[in-house]
């Protein structure tokens, strides 16, 4: 029984984890070697790509979506799409997919005279699923040693936790004085 109860919350801590993984915003600073548009058909792997883009007809099988590939500081490339959230999750609300993809274009640079980007984005990258994070929005900054400090994912993880710490003392509490006396009082007999 202890190892079920275990394994439960650890599978149910770990589907926690991945979740804010994947939508929590990240940093990543980058070369910006090229920006492209690439007509894309929807498979198995459409639950990583966003809803529906915004003013689009429903119920198509492929759109046209922007890319931007780079190179990140350690050398390894790492391209990101480019799509519109719309009011769908994650809550983004990003509605200015071409303003993003005119910003990563005049942000082009060889890794002879690399210019350096902060670009912010959601989602992993799977080169066997064709699964690509979504960038959010991308900056010029002063060099590769830049570093970014996440304060909106360490408020937001904070007040998470708070509130999970909150919701278990007070179960706790319930528990202790509600459920335990009950229970107590019916098995006092049985023994």
């Amino acid at each position: 029984m202890v190892y079920v109860k275990l394994v439960f919350w650890s599978l149910f801590w770990l589907i926690i984890a991945g979740f804010l993984h994947y939508t929590l915003p990240q940093h990543d600073i980058v070369r910006i070697s090229d920006t492209y548009e690439k007509r894309v058909d929807f498979g198995e792997n459409s639950i990583f790509w966003a809803n529906q883009g915004t003013g689009e007809k429903e119920g198509t099988a492929n759109r046209d979506v922007f890319f931007i590939q780079s190179v990140q500081t350690n050398g390894q490339v790492m391209v990101y799409r480019n799509e519109d959230t719309g009011w769908g999750w994650p809550p983004y609300f990003k509605f200015d997919t071409s303003n993003l993809q005119a910003e990563a274009s005049d942000l082009k640079s060889t890794s002879a005279a690399p210019r350096w980007a902060a670009l912010k984005h959601y989602g992993w990258r799977n080169e066997f699923l064709s699964v690509y994070p979504n960038a959010v929005s991308v900056r010029a900054v002063d060099g590769p040693d830049v570093r970014i400090i996440p304060w909106f994912n360490i408020i937001l993880l904070t007040v998470l936790a708070a509130i999970v710490w909150a919701i278990r003392v007070r179960w706790k509490r319930f528990r202790d004085n509600k459920i335990n006396p009950v229970i107590d009082e019916w098995t006092d007999g049985w023994g």
